[in-house]
């Protein structure tokens, strides 16, 4: 009878646990956002000057790889063009 006792007793803590940390999830929340605050302390955010000419570089990019797949485009047209209408 004694270890039924026990038994009752571990499953009576078990569930003061569980309702514990279900009444602690708003402490939780603001410890996340709290950790969350001083890592974005942390960061080292880029100049205004680096941001631009990153953003200069992926623009003229874009734009030499557009041409290329136009210019592409209209070879290959062009050239499937000349074979069918050859047929």
């Amino acid at each position: 009878m004694a270890r039924k006792e026990k038994q009752v007793d571990s499953t009576k803590k078990a569930a003061v646990g569980v309702k514990s940390k279900k009444m602690n999830v708003f402490r939780r929340i603001f410890n996340y956002f709290k950790e969350l605050r001083n890592e974005l302390k942390k960061v080292v955010w880029a100049s205004k000057k680096k941001v631009f000419s990153a953003t200069l570089v992926v623009m003229v990019t874009v734009v030499i790889v557009g041409l290329f797949v136009v210019a592409s485009d209209f070879i290959f047209h062009s050239l499937l063009k000349l074979l069918l209408g050859s047929l």
